[in-house]
Order: structure tokens, then C-alpha cells, then sequence
């Protein structure tokens, strides 16, 4: 006959078994299952306002074109991941200490429950602080130097490759940079399809000196507001004062109150092939901004 002292720890290994399988029931809706589409959508009033308090059936997804059966839907205020890519490269020159100064502000910013890394750019991708909840930065970040080439693409990629591992279901990526590529073995297509396929939205900082020309610029800003559009984040043309302060203050708080909705494609066929999502809400006046589409590849 069984001792207590074996009754006991049976039971503890049933109850933990238990657990661990609801927990990966849980993990299962938004991160393990790869058929899975998820969107973690910021949804405002005419004012700017997050709008609270929407219900799943308020919510209506569109594949291209056709209507999708959501599978899972989450309102709350959640934590999540977040890497600040700094472009360290020679045409940001004196801006490095800008970029370092914007994101020693979004660290400011996290929660308890938040995690922050920071990567730098130039001819090749480092870490500088891996993920923590602290809000204090490593002594690395004040040593930074403009320098080398730009790996903007691969940057991106990188961040993604890393977001994409992690348990927190809502996941983003902050750039800033001028923008401009010129060392990347990835193209910018290949850096968006690895962001999307880590369900991760891109905010973008445009960093580019007020002497860059304007067709330059505005092909700079371009691969940055794309990186911004697609994934469903935004795009900040003026880099300076309170209005970078206020744009930081902005991401932090609608990172924590985005809804996650996620749902299994109707067309499973992985042809490769850009889908285009379409989020709608029944409420009427509201600004959605989330992820464009995905790329249907095996894998994904």
C-alpha cells in the first residue's frame, strides 16, 4: 500500500500536470499554433482617445474580403515585449544622442509587468540590454557612437526573430533611424514578413537630419512609415522635444490597452501569397489601426 508521504506527492504531480496543461491550453490561442492569425488592434474615438469596453461581437474580421470566425479575443491590460532598435550609424552623427535620450524616456514608461531590450545598429546588429522590467539602462547605452554603415532591415529582423520566442502576447518593435539601408543582407520585405509572422507591431521615429535632401527624406520616411502601416503601428515624422516626449508617452499606454483578437484563416492553402486583413467595428466614428495582412507561408 501506497505511504502518505507518496499519496501526497502524487497528487502535487496531478495538480501541476494540471496546471501546466491549461497554461499551454492558454499559450496554445496566440502563440503556438502557427495557423493562427493574430492582431493586437488600437481602436480610438474622433479625439485620439482608447476607446474601452468593446465586445467580441462588436468586432468583425474580413480576409480578403470574405468574413473570419474569431477564435480569441482579450480587451484587458496585459504586458508586453518590446525591443528599441537605436540606428548607431555614420549618418546619424550627432542624433545618437536624441535616439538615446528617446529611449531612456520609453523605459521611464514601463510597467512592472513590461519588458524593454535594446539593440544598436550600424554595419552589423548588437545588443546593448537584453529584456527586463527594469527601468534603468545599461552603461553601454551612453557609450554609443555614430559610426559605419546602416542595417536597418536586418535590424528589424533580428527584433523579430527574438519578439517571436517571447510568452508576452502583445509584442513591439520602436525604430529610430533616418532610415536609410545601406549594409542589410535582408531585404525590408523579408524584415516586415518576419515582424508579421511574430505578431509584432513597428512604431518608427524618423531620425534624418533636417539637411537631408527632400527626395532622399521622403524615401527614407517611406521605408519607415511602411514598416509602421503594415504592422499596425505609427510613424513619427518630427523626432524633437515635447513632441517625441508626448509620441512615447503615447506608445507605452496603447501597447497596454490594444485588444488582441486572433482567428484561424478559412483558406488554409500556404501559397505564399499576400492576404489582406480588415478589421471592422460596429461602433460607429472609430479610428482601427492594426496589422494590414500576412503573408500565407508554411511556417508562418
Amino acid at each position: 500500500m501506497p505511504s502518505r508521504i507518496t499519496l501526497t506527492l502524487t497528487v502535487v504531480i496531478l495538480l501541476f500536470s494540471i496546471s501546466t496543461l491549461a497554461q499551454d491550453e492558454d499559450d496554445v490561442i496566440v502563440s503556438v499554433d502557427s495557423s493562427l492569425v493574430v492582431l493586437n488592434a488600437t481602436i480610438t474615438d474622433p479625439t485620439g482617445k482608447h476607446v474601452a469596453g468593446l465586445k467580441q461581437n462588436q468586432l468583425t474580421i474580413l480576409e480578403n474580403g470574405s468574413a473570419q470566425e474569431i477564435s480569441f479575443f482579450a480587451a484587458e491590460e496585459t504586458p508586453f515585449a518590446a525591443v528599441i532598435l537605436l540606428d548607431t550609424s555614420g549618418s546619424m552623427e550627432q542624433r545618437v544622442s536624441l535616439a538615446r535620450a528617446a529611449a531612456i524616456r520609453f523605459l521611464d514608461g514601463l510597467r512592472e509587468s513590461d519588458v524593454a531590450a535594446i539593440f544598436r545598429f550600424d554595419s552589423k546588429v548588437s545588443l546593448v540590454q537584453n529584456f527586463s522590467h527594469s527601468r534603468d539602462v545599461s552603461e553601454k547605452i551612453f557609450d554609443l557612437k555614430a559610426d559605419g554603415m546602416t542595417t536597418l532591415n536586418d535590424a528589424v529582423y533580428q527584433a523579430s526573430q527574438d519578439l517571436g520566442g517571447r510568452a508576452e502576447k502583445r509584442r513591439a518593435i520602436i525604430v529610430l533611424s533616418d532610415g536609410m539601408d545601406t549594409y542589410s543582407r535582408r531585404s525590408a520585405d523579408k524584415a516586415l514578413k518576419a515582424a508579421l509572422a511574430a505578431n509584432t507591431v513597428i512604431y518608427t521615429v524618423d531620425m534624418s537630419s533636417i539637411e537631408t535632401g527632400g527626395k532622399q527624406r521622403q524615401q527614407n520616411q517611406g521605408v519607415l512609415r511602411n514598416f509602421a502601416e503594415k504592422t499596425g503601428g505609427s510613424f513619427i515624422a518630427t523626432p524633437g522635444g515635447a513632441a517625441l516626449r508626448t509620441a512615447f508617452d503615447k506608445i507605452v499606454m496603447e501597447l497596454g490597452k490594444q485588444y488582441t483578437i486572433a482567428y484561424q484563416p478559412k483558406n488554409l492553402t500556404k501559397d505564399g501569397k499576400w492576404r489582406s486583413i480588415e478589421l471592422q467595428v460596429s461602433k460607429p466614428n472609430l479610428t482601427i489601426r492594426t496589422r494590414k495582412g500576412y503573408h500565407a507561408e508554411k511556417g508562418r
